[in-house]
């Protein structure tokens, strides 16, 4: 995962945690789900890049494989 997709992704799962707390202090359902959901989009970033991460590690290892033959 790059850093700044990394970043972006936190930034994101901060931004829904926070807004999800002032929903519940504040008694406001529509903040809690809208914080929710973003905390949902930051996972969901999250695994994207960790796919993206482990379709380019095993490139790497079958190249490194072929290039022993």
């Amino acid at each position: 995962m790059s850093a700044e997709d990394r970043a972006k992704a936190i930034g994101k799962n901060l931004e829904g945690k926070a807004q999800e707390i002032f929903g519940n202090i504040t008694g406001n359902r529509k903040d809690q789900v809208e914080g929710k959901a973003k905390q949902a989009e930051a996972s969901a970033r999250h695994a994207a890049e960790d796919a993206k991460d482990a379709v380019k590690n095993l490139t790497n290892k079958a190249k490194r494989s072929i290039d022993k033959l």
